[in-house]
């Protein structure tokens, strides 16, 4: 197994992050980051790279489009013991992504304000964070994915030890990702039920 190079760090919870930010630099790992993640790294004096930078493409619409581009998804997807798939990203100049840190917008803590309304519900549900983390989950042979704050310990651990996570680690790191990506879903579609269509100012004048 390969050692842990890149790691992609984006969160809405940031708990921990610069110790555990600051380790992954010692050891070498370069880290990509967006927003106000960059931000809190760079404050605290770690270096980053930021994923706009990283892929060629600024982020745009509002930062409803920030990591949903081929050089994140390919560097992450790539199986990196198949000798194809390391071909094409010799070929499209794609860098492999080892370490996937990211959580998700508060969608339950933004609809659980009961003047939310429908608009600004719409706005907090996350599309890049679930879409690279279930990338990373699915390619956990190659890819460590962390939803929790939790184990960044032993992910550091390991890293330490061997200079990437075991197999094993990454798989139950995966299954966490499942887990939380249905349990998202799953809040969005409960509240997005209660909507009553007739009564919200939302579709007002619609056709």
């Amino acid at each position: 197994m390969k050692k842990i190079e890149r790691a992609l760090i984006s969160l809405t919870d940031k708990s921990g992050i610069e110790g555990f930010a600051r380790e992954l630099e010692q050891l070498g790992i370069e880290i990509l980051s967006t927003g106000g993640t960059a931000k809190k790294m760079r404050d605290n004096n770690i270096k980053v790279k930021d994923v706009s930078e990283f892929t060629g493409f600024p982020e745009m619409l509002d930062g409803r489009v920030k990591t949903l581009h081929p050089k994140v998804h390919g560097g992450i997807l790539a199986q990196k013991t198949n000798p194809d798939h390391v071909r094409q990203m010799q070929e499209h100049g794609l860098q492999p992504i080892d370490l996937v840190a990211v959580n998700l917008y508060a969608f339950e803590k933004t609809v659980a304000n009961p003047a939310c309304t429908l608009g600004e519900a719409i706005e907090n549900i996350d599309i890049g964070g679930p879409t690279m983390l279930r990338s990373s989950a699915k390619n956990f042979q190659d890819v460590t994915v962390i939803v929790d704050p939790a184990d960044y310990p032993q992910v550091l651990a390991e890293i330490k030890a061997t200079g990437n996570t075991t197999l094993k680690t990454r798989f139950r790191l995966a299954v966490k990702v499942f887990a939380l990506t249905s349990a998202y879903d799953t809040a969005i579609v409960n509240w997005l039920k209660s909507v009553d269509v007739d009564a919200n100012p939302y579709f007002k004048g619609s056709i």
